[in-house]
């Protein structure tokens, strides 16, 4: 595979099309990222829930439709942030507890030297770089390491030194701190350091389990899904396809298929009482209380969304105040699908607080996943589209003059860092702290601001835990864990079955062999790359 960073033929062809550059000034970058939010949760990829910033973004910027995450959280922020496969640098389940590889750069060591100030605000996940300071070259950070709690976080930092646990019974509530700690960081900015251009890193934990939400966001959406997941999936879809961003049919919804770590029907119902439903069954076939306790949690998450919108609007209005708005390059994705766990942690389960609130621990499970991944099969972890297809957006005035459209080239997550780079004119390629950093295995996606342009790389590659996918064009090669062992290949063919629903593998079994054969090239080369040499684990994992 072949990085593309020829810097001046990128940045002139990038000008010569109209794609209208930015005046006399490198571009600021705000990118935004959702945590476990399905594919078609916003309104603009064809949800109900109330998204008007992010819906206002896609209206006058473009909206990707074959955008990629790797189907885990800390993977994909790992691509994101390093522009490398995860098991490039050693952030896949295999390595855990390794340091990224010396070679490896985070996106703020590739623009320091080009006078940008970097700002980090929200989950950061990058494992093997531990602070996002010290280690990720950031300016400055809010950094949240309590993933459990919402509304009373006991461990998070700013500027890598740790700040007092919140106390219980506050208004505190993690999402609108990250958009506060991100507000501040851009009023300094504007104040300390105005003429250089800055990298805003938003991380949100949203819609994340434990699903928790303020009871007033809550209450707005109690009656909206009564009517349950099946009738959902169809609205959805029927939205998918009047916007035009989809064209395959609905994918069967699985009763089966569940993450083998979740917890099992016995106890989930002492847990959580006779409304918790261990799989994705038809709507009706649950009774009355099941319904009332399901749709009651489908009203959390879009309540998480609903607020993360809303705090996405606050620093959208700073940039504004600032005189960025319009020379910033906005970008949204979410980490990977929408996720069928069904666990405990944190402080555990209350069953008698209200829905949402913080004494309670409740996940979204694969009933309402399935739902938020319309109209693509299964679910966070698994490489099936229903756990790494992502929401992309890309808003920037100054550069993008045709707002509103459509992007069907196919991308992934590594891109995104290239981008950036060719946008910002950094130099990608080089030694660093003393060794020889591979090439990039991502591609700019400068050439799909203007048109559906085809980019030219061998494929896109996937392996989280025992499940597996390679992409060359329109065929998909996939296997998934199934009953606890790995499943056999699936072959798709997505001009016309992008929701997997047609295997192909009987049928092409020539075909089967030469993508297992690449998806093999790719997996040794990488881990190859990976081999630790004279490093040492990092203690803190």
């Amino acid at each position: 595979m072949k990085a593309v960073f020829f810097l001046l033929f990128s940045f002139f062809t990038f000008l010569s099309c109209d794609v209208r550059a930015a005046e006399n000034s490198k571009p600021n970058f705000l990118i935004i990222i959702a945590d476990d939010m399905g594919f078609s949760d916003t309104g603009c990829y064809g949800g109900e829930i109330a998204t008007p910033n992010l819906d206002r973004l896609a209206g006058e910027g473009l909206r990707f439709t074959q955008m990629y995450s790797t189907a885990r959280c800390w993977p994909s922020r790992s691509c994101l942030l390093t522009g490398y496969y995860a098991q490039q640098i050693r952030m896949d389940p295999y390595h855990s507890g390794n340091k990224i590889p010396r070679w490896a750069r985070v996106l703020p060591h590739y623009l320091e030297p080009l006078g940008y100030r970097t700002y980090h605000s929200g989950k950061w996940h990058l494992h093997g770089a531990p602070k996002p300071v010290g280690d990720g070259g950031f300016n400055r950070s809010f950094c949240l390491h309590d993933h459990d709690r919402y509304f009373a976080p006991k461990h998070i930092l700013l500027d890598d030194e740790p700040l007092p646990p919140i106390p219980d019974g506050t208004d505190y509530y993690v999402t609108d701190a990250i958009a506060e700690h991100s507000i501040g960081f851009l009023e300094q900015h504007a104040s300390e350091h105005r003429e250089q251009p800055f990298l805003l890193y938003l991380a949100f934990t949203a819609p994340h389990f434990p699903l928790q939400a303020p009871a007033e966001d809550v209450a707005r959406y109690l009656d909206k899904y009564v009517e349950g997941w099946d009738n959902l999936r169809a609205e959805r879809l029927q939205r998918l396809h009047d916007l035009g961003i989809v064209d395959c049919p609905l994918s069967p919804r699985d009763p089966k298929t569940i993450p083998g770590w979740n917890l099992k029907q016995p106890k989930l119902k002492k847990l959580f009482g006779e409304g918790e439903v261990e799989t994705a069954a038809a709507w009706d076939e649950l009774t009355p209380e099941q319904k009332k306790y399901q749709s009651a949690k489908m009203a959390v998450h879009a309540a998480m969304i609903d607020r993360m919108d809303r705090q996405i609007g606050r620093v959208l209005e700073q940039l504004k105040k600032m005189d960025a708005f319009d020379n910033t390059v906005i970008m949204f994705v979410s980490d990977n699908g929408a996720s069928a766990e069904q666990i405990v942690r944190g402080n555990g389960h209350d069953c008698q607080a209200p829905p949402g609130s913080a004494k309670t621990y409740q996940c979204l499970g694969p009933g309402w996943s399935t739902a938020a991944n319309t109209p693509f099969r299964m679910h966070k972890s698994w490489v099936h589209e229903g756990g790494i297809s992502s929401p992309f957006i890309v808003h920037w005035p100054k550069g993008i003059a045709q707002g509103g459209q459509l992007r069907r080239t196919p991308c992934h997550f590594i891109d995104i860092l290239p981008t950036v780079l060719d946008l910002a004119e950094a130099m990608a390629e080089g030694d660093w702290q003393g060794e020889t950093s591979p090439p990039l295995p991502g591609q700019s996606l400068v050439p799909a601001f203007r048109e559906n342009a085809e980019l030219s790389r061998d494929c896109l590659y996937w392996h989280h835990l025992d499940n597996s996918a390679i992409r060359v064009g329109d065929w998909k090669l996939v296997r998934g864990l199934k009953d606890g062992k790995t499943g056999l290949w699936e072959l798709y063919n997505f001009r016309t079955d992008r929701s997997e629903t047609h295997d192909l593998a009987e049928k092409h079994p020539e075909k089967v062999k030469e993508l297992a054969g690449l998806w093999k090239e790719c997996e040794e080369k990488y881990q190859k790359q990976a081999a630790p040499k004279d490093d040492k684990p990092d203690a803190g994992g």
